[in-house]
């Protein structure tokens, strides 16, 4: 079956940094575009960013352009999302999702083009 974990969530102060993985298993990694999502307190999720897994591009909406980075490591079947510069209106659950096809470049970008997702990891930015 396929099975996306994140993890890596936890509480940081406004202009810290941290790293989430997502682990995914039980398809054939490089025919899948993985993308970051994330849904705060009270609003909708919103899409951050995916990356091909199969030549490594990537795409990034505005909101996070120049502070977030994606990445992944495909001997292991991870992907990252790397998050400098944090401020407490990051504060959200993220989550990763994988589409089966080519890379997502359209803003925003929708959840309905997820195939899976995983159940997400908080992350918590304090001013």
């Amino acid at each position: 079956e396929v099975q996306l974990v994140e993890s890596g969530g936890g509480l940081v102060q406004a202009g810290g940094s941290l790293r989430l993985t997502c682990a995914a298993s039980g398809f054939t990694f490089d025919d899948y575009a993985i993308c970051w999502f994330r849904q705060a307190p009270g609003k909708e999720r919103e899409g951050l960013s995916c990356i091909s897994s199969s030549d490594g591009t990537t795409f990034y909406v505005d909101s996070v352009q120049g502070r977030f980075s994606i990445s992944t490591d495909n001997a292991k079947n991870m992907v990252y999302l790397q998050m400098n510069s944090l401020k407490p209106e990051d504060t959200a659950v993220y989550f990763c999702g994988a589409t089966f096809g080519p890379l997502p470049t359209t803003q925003p970008l929708k959840e309905d083009i997820l195939n899976a997702w995983g159940r997400g990891t908080l992350v918590t930015v304090s001013s």
